[in-house]
């Protein structure tokens, strides 16, 4: 597949623009020779706004299996993921709704290859940003397309509502206000296998509120946080499950219709070659430098947005600036009273996070000069071990 993209300069985690919350890293899983982004990448451009089409009612088709019709009743087919007891989910205006931190539900029924309808809604009352503002998820067979509210809330974009998480953005952002039914119809197809040999991997097509956002796009194996998906075959059926992530979202409407069995088909949209691959990341590398340039010279702030972009593409150059910026930053710290070092936790955590990153992944040497002085501040005082549970 040709890609075509468009680069902007995004919320980035270690720029002045997007304030990273402490102890965040640079990302998920790097790049590799067929992703030319990491997993959770704020450097990968948002999908576009579109307007949804207007609400119409989807009532379940002839033949169509009802999950969920707005009742109680039907709320008994869903059981805890936990443990398979009742579960504390309730039914609030014809809707089912997660009660915070009772835990994932799953239906009792099994489903494989299907057409699944759901609709949900994000609360009304705005109360958080990026992933901790109207998530969940709706997952079939181990993979996971994101519920979220992102409707003038970015976020990275591989994690944004109607995303296979962690894996491919929407083609377009079609989300109606918050408080609001988004109508999601999902088309789901296994990965098809002759032995230990994959014939077809398998897709995802997703329509948001009558808009096309995932085109058959490819499945690469169950999704999961900052983790790569590594492909292999997926179970013939499974449970469809639903995700309390804290906030107290609603769903309504859901039914599904089993698809039969297929040959091998063609149009999937999978990853890049390995030479569109390289050149993408290249080229993503030179935007990250591009922006570093336009930073304060000398900041800290330049210093890991050069050191960012070696995770697109080594540069020696670009490492010895890097890292004779980082040693000055932490040259500066070693020289601050233990109170003012104490004041600036959150920011020594993120260097030291993000230090670990690009060591585990070779993107510096082990024994780079600035990480070491962090560690020793870090370990000094005990930052790095577990907080105690009260």
């Amino acid at each position: 597949m040709k890609a075509q993209f468009i680069f902007a300069s995004l919320l980035i985690a270690t720029a002045t623009g997007y304030a990273a919350p402490a102890g965040l890293a640079f990302y998920g899983d790097p790049p590799d020779d067929r992703h030319p982004w990491c997993v959770h990448d704020r450097n990968r451009p948002l999908p576009p706004r579109v307007e949804p089409k207007p609400f119409k009612p989807a009532p379940p088709p002839r033949g169509a299996i009802v999950l969920f019709d707005g009742t109680a009743e039907s709320l008994g087919k869903w059981e805890s993921d936990k443990d398979g007891t009742p579960t504390k989910w309730i039914v609030r205006d014809g809707a089912m709704e997660c009660v915070p931190k009772s835990g994932y539900i799953r239906t009792k029924e099994k489903l494989g290859d299907c057409r699944l309808h759901v609709e949900w809604a994000a609360p009304t009352e705005i109360v958080g940003e990026g992933q901790g503002r109207g998530n969940s998820g709706i997952f079939l067979c181990g993979v996971e397309i994101q519920v979220l509210d992102s409707y003038n809330n970015p976020t990275y974009a591989d994690g944004g509502a109607c995303s296979m998480y962690g894996v491919a953005p929407p083609l377009a952002n079609a989300l109606r206000p918050p408080g609001e039914f988004q109508q999601i119809d999902i088309t789901f197809r296994r990965p098809i296998y002759q032995g230990d040999k994959c014939v077809d991997p398998g897709y995802v097509t997703v329509y948001c509120n009558g808009v096309l956002v995932q085109n058959k796009t490819q499945l690469e194996g169950p999704t999961g946080h900052r983790g790569r998906s590594k492909p292999g075959p997926l179970p013939e059926s499974a449970p469809l499950r639903l995700q309390d992530h804290g906030n107290p979202v609603r769903f309504r409407n859901i039914w599904y219709q089993p698809l039969p069995p297929r040959k091998p088909e063609k149009g999937i949209r999978g990853p890049l070659s390995v030479e569109e691959t390289m050149a993408m990341r290249k080229t993503i590398a030179a935007q990250v430098r591009d922006d570093a340039a336009k930073m304060t010279a000398g900041s800290v702030e330049q210093a890991w947005r050069l050191a960012e972009s070696l995770v697109y593409e080594k540069d020696e150059p670009t490492c010895r600036k890097a890292e004779q910026l980082l040693a000055q930053y932490t040259a500066g710290l070693k020289k601050l009273p233990d109170d003012q070092i104490t004041a600036r936790k959150d920011e020594v955590m993120v260097a030291f996070r993000n230090f670990q990153y690009l060591v585990k992944f070779g993107f510096v040497p082990a024994e780079f000069g600035p990480k070491a002085d962090v560690d020793r501040i870090v370990k000094a005082r005990g930052w790095d071990k577990p907080a105690k549970k009260k």
